[in-house]
This record gives C-alpha cells, sequence and structure tokens, in this order.
C-alpha cells in the first residue's frame, strides 16, 4: 500500500515537472499555461457560484447515468448468470457499446435529444457494459467457489442471489465502480463539451476554449482530474469497509 501511494505520488511529481519545462520551452499562455497560471484560475473558479452550478449540472448527470448502469449492468448479469441463453444474448451487444465511437452516439444523440440529456444517455451506454462486465465476472468467480456447494444443500436461486451472490462478488465490483464513476465523469464532460451544454463543465471548457482562456481551460481540466481521484478513493474506502464489515 505505502509502495503504491509512493509510486503514484512520483507519477504525479513526475508530470508536474514535465508541464513546468513544457510551458517554460513554450513560453506561450495561448498554447501551454505556466502552473501558477492554471492554479489562480483554478482558484478564481473555486469561488464562483457559476462554476458550482456548473459542476454540480454536471455531477447530477454522471450520478444519474452511473446509477441507471448500475441497476441494468448488475440485474442483466445476474439474470444472464441463471439463464446462458440472456448471457449469449447480450455478449454481441455489450461488444458493440464497447467499440462504437463515443463522439458519434454523441452526434447521433444531439439529433434526437437535447444537449442536457444527450451527456446522460451516452455516458450511460459507455458505463453500462462496464458495469455488465465487472458483475458478471465477480459472479462467475463466487459461482466456481461456492457453486457446488449451493447446489449441494439445494439453496434456492433467489437466497443464492442475494444471501451469497451479491455479498461475495460486492468487495470485487465496488472495487472497480470508483473507477466506473471517474470515467462517467470523464464521458459526461466530453459529452457537454461536444453538445455544449449550458451550465456545464464541459459548456465552460468549451466556452474557454472558444475565448482562448487556455488557464482557464486548464484549470477546469485539473478540477475534473482532481474530483475523478476523490471519487476513486470514496470508493476504495467503501470496499474496505464492505470487507471489514464481512469479516
Amino acid at each position: 500500500m505505502k509502495k503504491n501511494l509512493i509510486f503514484s505520488a512520483a507519477s504525479l511529481l513526475f508530470l508536474w515537472l514535465v508541464w513546468l519545462i513544457a510551458a517554460a520551452a513554450v513560453k506561450n499562455e495561448y498554447i501551454l499555461p505556466p502552473f501558477g497560471a492554471a492554479c489562480s484560475a483554478a482558484g478564481r473558479l473555486l469561488v464562483d457560484a457559476a462554476f458550482w452550478r456548473a459542476f454540480g449540472n454536471t455531477f447530477l448527470r454522471t450520478v444519474v447515468a452511473f446509477l441507471a448502469s448500475a441497476l441494468l449492468g448488475v440485474g442483466l448479469a445476474l439474470v444472464a448468470d441463471l439463464h446462458p441463453f440472456i448471457r449469449a444474448f447480450f455478449a454481441p451487444v455489450v461488444s458493440v457499446l464497447r467499440t462504437v465511437p463515443t463522439m458519434a452516439v454523441i452526434l447521433i444523440l444531439l439529433l434526437w435529444t437535447s444537449p442536457s440529456a444527450a451527456p446522460v444517455i451516452v455516458a450511460l451506454l459507455v458505463l453500462f457494459p462496464a458495469f455488465y462486465a465487472a458483475t458478471l465476472a465477480a459472479v462467475d468467480d463466487v459461482k466456481a467457489r461456492y457453486g457446488e456447494l449451493a447446489e449441494a444443500f439445494r439453496i434456492s436461486a433467489g437466497r443464492r442471489i442475494f444471501q451469497m451472490v451479491l455479498p461475495l462478488s460486492a468487495p470485487s465490483v465496488l472495487g472497480q465502480a470508483g473507477s466506473i464513476l471517474s470515467m462517467g465523469l470523464k464521458i459526461t464532460i466530453s459529452g457537454e463539451v461536444l453538445s455544449n451544454t449550458f451550465r456545464s463543465l464541459g459548456g465552460m471548457m468549451q466556452e474557454a476554449k472558444m475565448f482562448v482562456e487556455m488557464p482557464t481551460l486548464m484549470a477546469l481540466t485539473l478540477l475534473s482530474v482532481v474530483v475523478g481521484f476523490l471519487l476513486e478513493a470514496c470508493f476504495a474506502l467503501l470496499k474496505r469497509l464492505v470487507v471489514r464489515w464481512r469479516e
């Protein structure tokens, strides 16, 4: 654990040094602003009510897509475990959703929906395969370890799911849920940028790009990355609590 923290800190330090060297070499704030300028812009954003409204809207869209994809992914994975033909049916669907270009999906959705709804739908379509695959892998692992025992004691399908499969697979799924939520934030912001969604982080990034406000654009990017790290850390902590509770 300590080694992982050391390597993570070293990686962040390396990226920071690369930024400093590149900014010093370019000497053009419109191409790559200095780190201090980006931090100053981030400080101004954090005391701006418009930023928090935009952040709240983006985060709400991300959470809606995350929860919807979790319900669909977990639910369908459990059904697929009980019925092999369901698993076979959804296998190509999941493969297609994984390979379809995100930008193409956003452009199509903009013709069918609104700039506010398109980022949510595209995030849902991207996160669903991740949840489905993570849950199915965890369920298969539980089944491989305890399936024969459950059959020997003739445990019903309902009890097997709610008293064995879900509790035992929860740590594995939660271990990946943080990165899935962080990816959902990234996908949602990308959708907002392309959709130019009003009052959103993506919309603010698009506006900063149009007016060539590079410090603001980099500050928005940094804040988004920090939020992603915090979300992953929260789910890592939640996983630890679940493991300790089980013990």
